[in-house]
């Protein structure tokens, strides 16, 4: 992937993005590319490209191991060949196993800025929409006072909306009325219990529709 001249800050925040899911230039081990944009960079990055500094720290810690290659030192031969860089000495057990460290490690915080992200952007809360139709005990009874009595219900997570009255027969109106509820905060069974707690005015509570939101 082209990163453009890293020694810009255009180059720099370019990079800077690839290393939010990437722990090295090509794939969970440092190469030969990790390497060549190293040279690249002159000086340890300014804190604002927080990914390339850790990135940049931690190919700074090969720099026994390839000539001295931190921040361009003098005691670097002037002309490197890439090919002749040996980065991680495969002969070498220990350094075989500190690699395997380092990747470990970035395995590990690329998971936990994932589950950042996915936390960060919170989960899709469950919703409903309800109709419920509310009966009263007969024509006598104050539907007004029947309806300010169901809105008068209040839940974590419950919203009423739109009502009005319908006739049923023999002069007796029902209330209608919907709302919105989520789903793992209110459940119709208990909404049910507060509507009914108005024994003066509500004979019985059916619910019309139930959609998912």
């Amino acid at each position: 992937m082209s990163f453009g001249d890293v020694g810009t800050a255009a180059g720099l925040e370019k990079f800077n993005k690839f290393l939010l899911d990437n722990a090295y230039v090509a794939g969970w081990v440092a190469s030969q590319q990790d390497v060549s944009i190293f040279k690249s960079i002159k000086s340890s990055p300014d804190a604002k490209y927080g990914n390339v500094l850790r990135w940049w720290k931690n190919i700074s810690s090969y720099s026994s191991e390839f000539g001295s290659l931190g921040q361009g030192s003098a005691s670097a031969p002037a002309e490197e060949d890439d090919d002749d860089v040996d980065l991680f000495g495969s002969d070498d057990e220990e350094e075989d196993e500190e690699a395997e460290r380092i990747k470990n490690e970035r395995i590990a915080a690329y998971n936990a800025r994932k589950s950042a992200k996915e936390e960060k952007k919170g989960k899709l809360v469950a919703k409903s929409n309800i109709i419920l139709d509310i009966k009263p005990w007969d024509d006598e009874t104050p539907l007004a006072k029947l309806e300010e009595s169901v809105r008068s219900v209040t839940m974590e997570g419950l919203l009423w909306g739109t009502s009005k009255f319908v006739a049923v027969g023999y002069g007796i109106k029902k209330l209608q009325i919907t709302c919105v509820v989520e789903d793992d905060k209110v459940g119709t069974d208990d909404l049910e219990d507060r509507i009914t707690a108005f024994e003066d005015y509500v004979q019985s509570m059916d619910v019309v529709a139930f959609n998912k939101i």
